[in-house]
């Protein structure tokens, strides 16, 4: 066992775990740095955020000697129970900031929206790697899409436009990987269109069209609706090339960017570690996707490469939404930088995923223990 245990250490994706620990470093930083402000500096959110790593190490163990290819037999499962979860979140949850998408159990909370994000990803590598060909057909397009819409829906009723807006950029990403061809691509591009003018008219509440109306034109709120996301650009823009220094940041020390933990943590650690600070999480979160879509070309498991492919869409659209709300590039969504921002659910789902690619990882070939096919397929 302990010689099994070395030889899967050994064969782990360091540059992968590198990327991680170089984003986590600067998300525990900078919470660090944002509870320095308050009146109390008791550091709950800093405690609770190591709290879920360590819970997320321990899992992480448990998940990297499962065989990924269980994970494929426990996709209907772990979609089934996401949507369970959401419905039941709608009826027993808490009202957080507006949105019941909460259950809480004292001082510490789970969001299953986050859990879904797992299961979805799960989900669909599995359809795919079953039912796509070389060119995608409508009925793989449609049938998964009907997997995505069922949560989306039920998160839209939360309210949490935000999470719902990830969970189908997971979908669409995960298309442009499997091959969709250009004219799926047209009547995507239509039905985008009514979708958007239906949900103008009759889904989103009047908060959320204020923040589409204020990313269209900043000046309409300022102080409203306008408010975080001109706070957010005064602290990337005032952190320059070096940054004001940790916990020296005027926009978060100071208690003008609301949010500034969890949504808005890429501006305060822009202001207080600069263009030098920016420039490393970018620099971590190419060599995350470098790493992630390395291991996917590598493997000769179609159900791992989709795997890989619906993990990498998961960070990517999640990172675009965070940072592209920082930088005032799209309206705010209320979307977490995975690692980086406060939230226990996001960071121990985060690296359960980590966890799978490296399961993948260890087991590459199609022959890896002890001469038995690691092929191993349940209906």
């Amino acid at each position: 066992m302990l010689q099994i245990f070395w030889r899967r250490l050994v064969k782990l994706d360091w540059l992968l775990i590198l990327a991680v620990f170089i984003l986590f470093t600067f998300g525990i930083s900078a919470i660090y740095s944002v509870e320095l402000s308050h009146e109390t500096a008791r550091f709950v959110f800093l405690r609770k955020q190591i709290i879920a790593l360590c819970i997320g190490l321990v899992a992480s163990i448990f998940v990297v000697n499962m065989h990924y290819v269980q994970w494929r037999n426990l996709g209907r499962f772990l979609y089934i129970f996401g949507v369970i979860l959401l419905v039941l979140v709608l009826i027993f949850g808490t009202n957080v900031r507006g949105t019941t998408g909460w259950f809480v159990f004292g001082a510490f909370s789970f969001q299953p929206v986050e859990f879904m994000k797992l299961a979805l990803a799960v989900q669909l590598a599995r359809y795919f790697s079953d039912h796509a060909r070389k060119k995608i057909r409508w009925r793989e397009i449609f049938i998964s899409g009907f997997m995505t819409m069922v949560p989306t829906i039920l998160t839209i009723l939360q309210p949490d436009l935000g999470s719902a807006t990830l969970l189908i950029g997971l979908w669409i990403v995960t298309l442009l990987f499997v091959g969709i061809r250009a004219k799926h691509v047209a009547v995507f591009g239509a039905m985008s269109f009514l979708l958007t003018i239906f949900s103008w008219l009759f889904v989103l509440r009047d908060y959320q069209k204020d923040r589409i109306a204020v990313f269209l034109n900043p000046s309409l709120d300022p102080l409203g609706a306008g408010y975080n996301v001109t706070q957010a650009k005064i602290a990337i823009g005032s952190g320059q090339w070096y940054g004001r220094g940790l916990g020296f940041g005027s926009q978060s020390q100071l208690r003008f960017l609301p949010e500034s933990q969890t949504d808005f943590v890429f501006a305060v650690i822009a202001e207080e570690l600069g263009f030098f600070g920016a420039m490393m999480i970018f620099a971590a979160m190419i060599l995350l996707f470098w790493r992630i879509i390395h291991i996917a070309y590598n493997t000769r498991d179609p159900f791992a490469s989709y795997l890989c492919v619906t993990i990498f869409s998961l960070f990517f659209v999640q990172m675009f939404l965070n940072i592209g709300v920082n930088l005032s590039l799209i309206p705010a969504t209320g979307v977490a930088l995975p690692f980086v921002s406060y939230g226990g659910s996001s960071l121990l789902i985060s690296v359960i995923l980590i966890a799978i690619l490296q399961s993948v990882v260890v087991r590459r070939h199609p022959l890896d223990m002890g001469g038995k096919s690691d092929m191993v397929y349940l209906n």
